[in-house]
């Protein structure tokens, strides 16, 4: 007999047809019970003064990084002084990536005003917000709209708002059979090459957040062209006109800036100081966000049985290494704490992590899996979900 609370969630991977075997589960699945915590008793394991907020500290950090990112910017301007090709050739792509690393760390601030845990005044936050997502080409009250849905119903199979699962129909495969069994791993058939897949995880890793803000990709299917830069989106409501149209000037500052920039340099200069920089930003978001809620181990709910604290809990944190986890102000290796408090800021989350962990035992996920190694299983594994069931795990 199952445990109580513990949920059948259906199969998992590939299957074959086996008329006299019983299904077979991921450990993961057949082991797994409701979280049953209250959201007053997660925030009472967390010390009190984790939930202050200061404005101050929060403008030392944008301006900590945007003095890295004008020393990078100014480093870069005498990278063409080198006579010696091969110097120009190596130290380019080290701007690329190191200053597409530091505008990933300002767009995490930007995301902090969103949630408005950047400061106490929210005046000020979304003035800081509105300055650095304009300036990274994000439409950040659209955004920041969007993304409290998110919040709000993470793991939520018809109500998240991002990372949505598709399923099994979906996706055109046959509806599952009573009698069918996990195929061996080692032999799939009908897996896509290698090639295909490295193919896909390029093209989502330098398209899928302007995908994401310009057509809604990998969000929920509203049946309508949904986007975050048009007033009639779904995502909104009337009284979010003023926000869009703000969001949407924002952007268009920074694309007449770029214009008027390649006008009076080149657009060679524009893409080699700016637009591969920015790519990378996209890179790192993308790889962020998608290893944080799409992971073999995550559940997804249906209306039945998701709660806020549920759903909250649908991520994964990991380390992508001291110096990464530092520039990116703690959004991979804390994440869970930040889904069940949004509004507390960064650099209080690590502290509130360590007490989650004690309190939350098994149902705190965190993967140390390498990530190289994690984004190729979570992209080969983590195809679909089943049309039925109250909890459903991804299978491939």
């Amino acid at each position: 007999m199952a445990p109580p609370n513990t949920i059948d969630a259906g199969l998992t991977h590939r299957h074959v047809v086996n008329p006299t075997a019983a299904p077979v589960k991921a450990a993961y699945e057949r082991n797994y019970e409701l979280p049953e915590f209250t959201i007053k008793e997660i925030r009472e394991c967390i010390p009190a003064h984790c939930f202050e907020r200061s404005g101050f500290r929060g403008l030392c950090h944008v301006a900590i990084d945007l003095t890295w990112a004008s020393l990078l910017f100014l480093a870069a301007t005498q990278i063409d002084k080198f006579e010696n090709p091969l110097i120009r050739y190596l130290a380019w792509p080290v701007y690329w990536v190191m200053q597409g690393i530091v505008c990933t760390g300002i767009w995490v601030l930007a995301h902090e005003c969103g949630h408005q845990s950047f400061s106490t005044s929210k005046t000020l936050n979304n003035t800081v917000g509105w300055i650095l997502h304009s300036f990274l080409l994000v439409p950040y009250h659209s955004w920041r709209i969007s993304h409290s849905k998110h919040h709000k119903a993470t793991g939520h199979m018809t109500k998240d708002q991002v990372f949505v699962p598709k399923t099994r129909t979906q996706v055109g495969l046959p509806a599952k059979k009573e009698n069918v069994v996990e195929e061996d791993e080692a032999v799939h058939l009908d897996e896509e090459a290698p090639i295909v897949t490295l193919f896909w995880m390029l093209v989502q890793f330098t398209f899928g957040w302007p995908a994401y803000l310009a057509v809604n990709a990998s969000g929920q299917d509203y049946g309508q062209w949904t986007s975050h830069f048009h007033t009639w989106s779904p995502i909104f409501e009337a009284r979010n006109f003023t926000d869009v149209i703000l969001s949407d000037l924002g952007v268009l500052v920074t694309l007449g800036a770029l214009i008027y920039a390649s006008l009076q340099t080149s657009l060679l200069a524009v893409t080699k100081y700016y637009i591969v920089p920015y790519l990378f930003v996209n890179f790192w978001l993308v790889l962020i966000t998608f290893l944080q809620h799409t992971d073999p181990k995550l559940p997804h709910y249906r209306e039945n049985v998701w709660n806020f604290q549920r759903g909250a809990l649908c991520t994964v944190d990991r380390s992508f290494g001291k110096f990464l986890d530092h520039m990116f102000h703690g959004i991979v290796h804390t994440h869970v704490a930040h889904h069940l408090f949004s509004q507390m800021p960064f650099y209080h989350a690590e502290e509130a992590t360590a007490c989650l962990k004690k309190l939350l035992g098994k149902h705190y996920i965190y993967d140390d899996t390498p990530i190289v190694l994690a984004t190729w299983r979570s992209f080969r594994e983590c195809r679909f979900v089943e049309d039925e069931g109250d909890v459903v795990f991804f299978k491939k």
